[in-house]
């Protein structure tokens, strides 16, 4: 990959939230193999941000090799399609890098658009089987190349004796129906009166504000912790306080938290929902429910804490073993190299 010149468009905004994107993470991997990367945007605001993406398309467009763009289903899906506009405009190849559960909807909702973007691409990269497959199907050319950890840097802690301490990582946000986070505690709690809850993450749509409700209906408070953002390495220690990861989307891709406390050792309950199955098997590396099933989730924490984790966490550390950047950087290379 050495020489190749790209430009990175999607977040770029690690300096202002401490929290390292998929542009930060793998502009860095990238930068370390010789690849010469360009990023936009560090802009906080919408606007600010869409002309300082124009901007560096403008500027860098002539010494480009090809253009990576961060792809998601809501705001972010009409920066991209306006950069690819412009980039079709100067012949520039560009890769949509996909990311969230929601763009099969999307490319429901807006054919017309994703067409635009997807169908003009050099290729789209989707990190998981399941957005590969759903844009294969539409006729997409698309190739699968997993998100990738520095794995060197999760420390993976054997936890044999379980607790009831339970941690969430997520925004707040609807599609990652956070009040069922606090359901879930409520049912736990019936048996294991001591049982407690972590929510760390932003409110990305107002939704904290109904789950800050429920946990006082729930008469919660004192068993519930609200962090707000934290950065990947105060999470990273604060996970060591807790004994079991929840996620409750309803709508999911191949979220990064899941794989990071995978190779953290906390054992996984999730819901099943779109790619997370490609990740966490059922009762071999984790525990798969329902949405919306709140008693279900209870009920297999409850089995974990009764029966251990055996080699659950064991098994779901190794398999994120295969996200590290030396497996997958062979896919990065070979496309990269050909453009």
């Amino acid at each position: 990959m050495k020489n190749v010149k790209v430009l990175y468009i999607g977040n770029n905004l690690f300096d202002k939230t401490g929290y390292p994107s998929t542009l930060t993470t793998l502009s860095e991997l990238l930068q370390k193999e010789g690849v010469i990367v360009e990023k936009a945007s560090s802009k906080l605001n919408l606007i600010t941000r869409m002309l300082d993406m124009v901007h560096a398309i403008l500027k860098h467009q002539k010494t480009t090799d090809v253009v990576l763009i961060d792809t998601y289903s809501t705001l972010n899906f009409f920066y991209a399609y306006l950069c690819s506009k412009l980039l079709r405009v100067f012949n520039k190849p560009y890769i949509p890098i996909l990311h969230g559960g929601n763009l099969p909807e999307r490319l429901n909702k807006s054919p017309k658009l994703s067409k635009s973007i997807f169908a003009n691409a050099y290729i789209n990269v989707a990190p998981s089987q399941y957005l590969a497959e759903i844009f294969k199907k539409e006729g997409f050319k698309t190739l699968c190349i997993s998100n990738t950890l520095k794995i060197e840097d999760y420390k993976f802690i054997n936890r044999k004796d379980l607790r009831p301490k339970l941690l969430y990582v997520r925004s707040f946000a609807k599609i990652y129906n956070p009040e069922m986070a606090v359901k879930v505690l409520f049912e736990l709690k019936k048996d294991y009166p001591d049982a407690t809850l972590c929510m760390v993450g932003p409110d990305r749509d107002g939704s904290l504000e109904g789950v800050k409700n429920l946990v006082d209906e729930l008469n919660l408070k004192h068993s519930v912790q609200f962090t707000g953002v934290l950065t990947q390495e105060v999470w990273h220690k604060k996970s060591e306080e807790y004994d079991i990861f929840i996620n409750t989307s309803n709508i999911d891709n191949m979220p990064v938290s899941i794989i990071e406390a995978m190779a953290l050792g906390l054992p996984i309950v999730t819901t099943n929902v779109g790619g997370i199955k490609y990740l966490v098997k059922d009762t071999l590396n984790g525990f798969l429910v329902n949405p919306e099933d709140d008693i279900a989730m209870a009920n297999a924490i409850k089995h974990l804490l009764k029966e251990g984790p055996g080699n659950i966490t064991h098994i779901a550390r190794a398999d994120v073993e295969e996200f590290r950047w030396d497996i997958v950087k062979h896919k990065w290379n070979q496309l990269l190299t050909n453009v």
